[in-house]
């Protein structure tokens, strides 16, 4: 695979603004028939964007946080789908930069900066919360693992080229968290595209059958150390599914003025002759910009307080982190599907037209934003703001 490689913060911004605009081109014919973006997945490969977490010594741009929170909202805002694949690409390259050796890092990274893309095997079903897995890894006489089990909402599986999967080993006698990064090729790894949610239609987030998987011990990532001490990894997987939420809200803010513009009607009373001359509407779309503007304003301050920590690991800051990434996290739910619901408020009943799609808006953002749920991020907040108490190290805050 050929693939670019980006060199600064300010390419990888140029890069996603390109594609952000391209994918919004035919986002909602891809929602209305359920296309899964494969060319456009192979856009994403060779534009290079996948590979700008990649740290420096290994020749990647290695971006700020702030910098890959708004690479992510930008193109969420263009096709939150396409924009929620590689989110877990991201954060099991930033698995390997905190936990993997050398060798894999090298070899990883060079992957990555090849275009080539990885997904995720990490929910269950059926166990007694979503942070436990029974998946495990069985040691081998010849040094390997063997991986058996299966995995749910298994974003970006379908179109990677590894599947780093979450599972359990024992270490001296006890079982700990490990990621196996698993080649999409491998016997016994089978993805099936069965993801049938009303919304995030071509996420493909299915299931990922896994039989007798055999995985090299140098695969394997002992992932349960990244919460030994301060950490970023919970911060930076938040960070990106905040982004995704205010990209959501960015792309239905920018359908409604569209819309309202060319194909609305003023309402009579107010006498206007175009709808931009509606005060009431004028109102409501003012309104809707200061809730977007927020969101966006509280992602790229969480962005550079994850950027920080990242650059002085204490705890003090992983904690600051955690908690602006919350903040943002919260509000960015709120306004996600407050602005996909008032984009049909301020359009008028012709919006609701199934044909014209612009219910994917709020459909993507009801579905996206259950992803964590913000009521305990907000307990979080409360707890650090009141008493001072650090945030868990669990990695989903």
């Amino acid at each position: 695979m050929d693939a670019t490689v980006i060199r600064s913060d300010e390419e990888a911004l140029e890069t996603a603004a390109e594609l952000g605009a391209e994918f919004a081109e035919r986002a909602a014919e891809r929602d209305a028939h359920r296309i899964l973006p494969e060319a456009e997945l192979e856009r994403l490969s060779a534009s290079g964007l996948l590979a700008i977490t990649v740290p420096a010594q290994y020749g990647g741009a290695d971006v700020r946080a702030d910098t890959l929170a708004e690479v992510f909202r930008t193109l969420a805002a263009g096709d939150p789908n396409i924009a929620q694949i590689p989110q877990s690409h991201v954060v099991y390259l930033r698995v390997l930069a905190q936990q993997g050796t050398p060798e894999q890092q090298k070899f990883f990274f060079g992957e990555a900066l090849a275009g080539k893309r990885f997904g995720n095997a990490q929910s269950e079903r059926g166990t007694k919360h979503v942070q436990e897995y029974t998946t495990r890894l069985v040691p081998e006489e010849s040094g390997g693992f063997v991986l058996t089990g299966t995995k749910y909402y298994s974003t970006g599986a379908l179109f990677a080229h590894w599947v780093p999967v979450l599972a359990q080993l024992e270490v001296d006698g006890e079982d700990r968290l490990h990621v196996a990064y698993v080649h999409r090729t491998a016997d016994g790894l089978e993805v099936v595209d069965d993801w049938n949610g009303m919304g995030q239609r071509t996420t493909a987030s299915g299931t990922v059958h896994l039989r007798d998987v055999r995985v090299p011990a140098d695969h394997v990532v002992p992932h349960h150390l990244t919460f030994t001490g301060p950490q970023v990894h919970g911060s930076t997987a938040q960070l990106l599914h905040a982004a995704i939420d205010v990209g959501i809200a960015s792309g239905a803010l920018r359908e409604a003025v569209d819309f309202v513009n060319t194909t609305s009607r003023p309402w009579f009373e107010s006498g206007a002759d175009t709808p931009g001359g509606d005060p009431l509407l004028v109102q409501r779309f003012g309104e809707l910009a200061i809730t977007e503007r927020a969101a966006r304003a509280l992602l790229a301050e969480a962005g550079r307080a994850v950027e920080h920590a990242r650059h002085d690991l204490t705890d003090a800051n992983a904690a600051r982190a955690s908690i602006a990434v919350a903040a943002a996290k919260t509000y960015a739910d709120r306004a996600a599907v407050e602005v996909t619901n008032a984009l049909f408020e301020v359009s008028g009943t012709r919006s609701a037209l199934d044909e014209l799609n612009l219910h994917r808006h709020w459909r993507n953002a009801r579905t996206h934003t259950l992803h964590d749920p913000v009521r305990w991020k907000v307990q979080h907040i409360g707890r650090h703001v009141l008493n001072g108490t650090p945030p868990p190290r669990h990695g989903v805050i």
